[in-house]
């Protein structure tokens, strides 16, 4: 018994002293085990602390053998406070409210079509005219029956005023008249649906309808376009909201035309979509050339951070070490050989844009950090500054 348990005591410490299983970078991201790919970082990252303060000392013993002092070679950046701005890229269409169908308000026959695709129409202007089935003529006889009534209404009104006739003579005469005004006013009111026409300035852009063809109230018969008032409508997500807001400056990209314009936000949406937790803006954006389609998909370019005096540097010059910390190599003034020590030092960063990084705590304005070169240095080292 005394030998089994020892046996079982033996096996569960070689299990335990078997070593962790290593898996590769590209076994790491293969995973898709974000637990894995962590855990690989911070593996990595420890390497890499432990591989820079080994070759830091080699350099520091080839430094004290090298009698000829030939110190490594870096260039600089230097620190100035400037204008630092984060923009967001969103995806929009174009489109416009002066895009409409024009719908047959009058049951018939099409008599005459008066325009053809891509022509200019104004306001009000005559497209095409529908048989009005004698309506016309029965406007024309409605119209001597109101004057008729007219007549008589007036006539009987006079003679009223005088105290001649009886109260009844001219209600009536007042009532058939005003019947007979409303009966022109609706007949009036059906001939000018037989005349189609547009309801705004812009561009026919589609004719569904051919001289003789019958249509009915409701068949669509022209579409009409104004490319003048256009505008950009996008969806943009929840976290930006007090970010962006009326006034907005947004840089319009139409990727298709290889044009890019200035614009404002002239609109911000109340309303969360549930769908997609996203509120609407729209900017207007100039269509002078009227190359510009409803539809057309475009990217806004949203400015939603600035800072007039910010300290930027470029983002391929930060390191981070194992525990997540950030630093650069600062530089020190060259003495009379021409030589600059370098100190680490730990920064916080803030927006990243275009490749260049926001620093919002530890670098100074004036300063000046090690720009090529930078991965290889060490705390202390002793280099040159290329001009």
């Amino acid at each position: 018994m005394k030998k089994i348990f020892s046996l079982i005591l033996i096996g569960g410490v070689l299990i335990s002293c078997q070593p962790k299983e290593v898996i590769s970078v590209d076994e790491a991201v293969d995973s898709n085990d974000m637990e894995k790919i962590k855990e690989k970082k911070t593996e990595v990252l420890e390497a890499y602390d432990k591989v820079s303060a080994e070759l830091a000392k080699l350099e520091k013993a080839l430094s004290d053998l090298d009698t000829t002092k030939k110190h490594p070679i870096v260039s600089s950046f230097s620190i100035s406070e400037k204008p630092f701005n984060h923009f967001i890229e969103i995806q929009g269409d174009v489109t416009t409210k002066q895009n409409l169908l024009i719908m047959a308000e009058y049951p018939g026959t099409l008599m005459e079509v008066k325009v053809t695709e891509g022509d200019r129409v104004v306001k009000g202007q005559v497209l095409a005219r529908i048989d009005d089935g004698g309506l016309g003529q029965q406007l024309a006889q409605a119209k001597t029956q109101r004057d008729l009534a007219k007549t008589t209404y007036e006539r009987t009104k006079r003679l009223w005023d005088q105290q001649i006739g009886s109260e009844i003579q001219y209600l009536q005469s007042k009532s058939a008249f005003e019947s007979a005004e409303n009966a022109v006013n609706q007949l009036g009111s059906q001939l000018s649906k037989t005349m189609v026409t547009a309801p705004f300035s812009g561009v026919i852009d589609d004719v569904m309808a051919e001289r003789g063809q019958v249509v009915g109230a409701g068949n669509p018969l022209f579409r009409i376009i104004n490319l003048s008032d256009m505008y950009v409508k996008a969806s943009v997500p929840e976290s930006y909201i007090g970010k962006i807001q009326k006034g907005t400056a947004v840089i319009v990209d139409v990727p298709t035309l290889g044009t890019r314009k200035s614009a404002k936000i002239r609109q911000v949406g109340n309303y969360i979509n549930p769908a997609n937790r996203t509120f609407s803006v729209e900017v207007p954006v100039a269509n002078a050339d009227g190359l510009l389609k409803p539809n057309l998909i475009v990217n806004l370019i949203v400015n939603d951070y600035s800072n007039e005096a910010a300290i930027a540097i470029p983002s391929d010059v930060i390191q981070e070490n194992a525990k997540g910390e950030k630093y650069v190599y600062l530089i020190s003034d060259a003495n009379s050989h021409g030589e600059s020590k370098l100190t680490r030092a730990q920064i916080k960063t803030g927006y990243r844009y275009d490749q260049m990084v926001e620093v919002t705590e530890g670098l100074e304005n004036g300063q000046t950090i090690v720009k090529e070169g930078a991965k290889s240095m060490r705390d202390g080292l002793i280099v040159k500054v290329s001009k």
